[in-house]
């Protein structure tokens, strides 16, 4: 079958020339005002690229030219820095996607459960491969690495949503359906499965109303907790982080520093993921600017 969107040894993204065509006049317009709200965000705009790929995905099916050139455009970034993002992780596709992922996880609990036998079976059932897509446009095929759900192995997923406890007939019966029209509902989380444009949308941060249909998490994903429940176990209080730090009898290796506040088992100067300071707009890491920081920053000559 063949691919659009090739690598470059330098890891970039070249596309082909059609998939630069621009965007209709009411397409821009509408990716415009849903990048604002994107970007608006993030105290710095280059932090909404992972959305926004999304965001172009959800209207173009993949990774286009001119998807690129708009992200590069909005977020004030280069084409190389938003292709060296896009050929990074898996979610975003190279070439034109299927209107369903569905992905087959033979990672070691679902291999040994039966995944590679149900990757074997759809495979020959669809007639194609990894990240292959059928004639018809309707489903693309992927092994996946793992699909997080090991408590319900051999797991697959359409569009990320779980199919637990599969078989290579149940699995070939997904495909069918998928293909088909029929209704298909996942074991666990919305009562349906949308598109892969639709769950591109998702993706970007923008919600379809589904987050709270079905079941949240099965039996096999609360067991800890039911033991817990029946054996009156409860978690060790946590400490307050703020509690003694810079006071006099903090121990000296964790005492305040001007790199941050003291926190018990941590380095002066350390942060918890819940008291990291954010950078303010135009800052970069460490507080310098992030505009004209290399001239700031470059040797001055004597006598100037």
């Amino acid at each position: 079958m063949e691919h659009y969107g090739l690598q470059t040894a330098a890891g970039h993204l070249t596309v082909p020339a059609e998939s630069k065509e621009p965007y209709a006049a009411e397409q821009l317009a509408q990716l415009h005002a849903d990048a604002v709200q994107v970007i608006a965000r993030y105290p710095q705009k280059r932090s909404a690229l992972l959305p926004l790929l999304h965001l172009v995905q959800s209207v173009d099916g993949y990774i286009t030219g001119r998807g690129i050139d708009f992200c590069a455009e909005v977020l004030d970034l280069t084409r190389a820095e938003v292709s060296g993002v896009a050929t990074f992780y898996t979610q975003y596709k190279r070439h034109p996607n299927g209107e369903y992922t569905v992905g087959v996880c033979t990672n070691t609990l679902c291999a040994i459960m039966g995944g590679d036998e149900i990757w074997e079976s759809v495979s020959e059932h669809l007639g194609i491969g990894h990240d292959e897509t059928t004639a018809d446009g309707k489903v693309t095929l992927e092994r996946i690495e793992c699909n997080a759900a090991c408590d319900y192995a051999p797991v697959v997923m359409a569009n990320w949503e779980f199919f637990d406890n599969q078989t290579p007939e149940s699995t070939n019966q997904l495909v069918d359906d998928l293909r088909s029209g029929a209704p298909v509902k996942p074991t666990r989380g919305p009562n349906s499965v949308c598109t892969f444009k639709q769950m591109s949308r998702v993706l970007a941060g923008f919600p379809d109303g589904r987050a709270d249909e079905g079941v949240g998490a099965g039996p096999a994903s609360l067991r800890g907790l039911t033991v817990a429940h029946d054996n009156n176990w409860t978690a060790p209080a946590g400490g307050n982080a703020d509690e003694g730090a810079g006071s006099g009898d903090a121990d000296a290796d964790t005492e305040a520093s001007a790199g941050g506040e003291a926190l018990d088992g941590k380095a002066a100067g350390r942060h918890t993921s819940v008291n990291t300071p954010t950078n303010e707009p135009d800052e970069k890491p460490g507080g310098k600017a992030a505009k004209d920081s290399r001239k700031a920053d470059a040797p001055k000559e004597e006598g100037k």
